[in-house]
């Protein structure tokens, strides 16, 4: 299951973590809160981030 979790310090600092994301998904699935909440101080991408996604590919050839 794919999810996206904020979690905000008592003195304020954020942390977006994706989980269940592979590739660069992650990127394009909290760019909206990272651009919300402000500057981005530190990145620390997972196994996942370099993970390729899978995309199907359906060919047809007629005879």
């Amino acid at each position: 299951m794919k999810t996206i979790e904020i979690t905000v310090t008592p003195n304020g600092q954020t942390q977006v973590e994706t989980k269940g994301f592979e590739g660069s998904s992650c990127r394009q699935a909290s760019e909206f809160l990272e651009r919300a909440l402000g500057r981005t101080t530190d990145e620390r991408l997972t196994p996942d981030f370099y993970a390729t996604q899978y995309q199907s590919h359906h060919t047809e050839t007629k005879a």
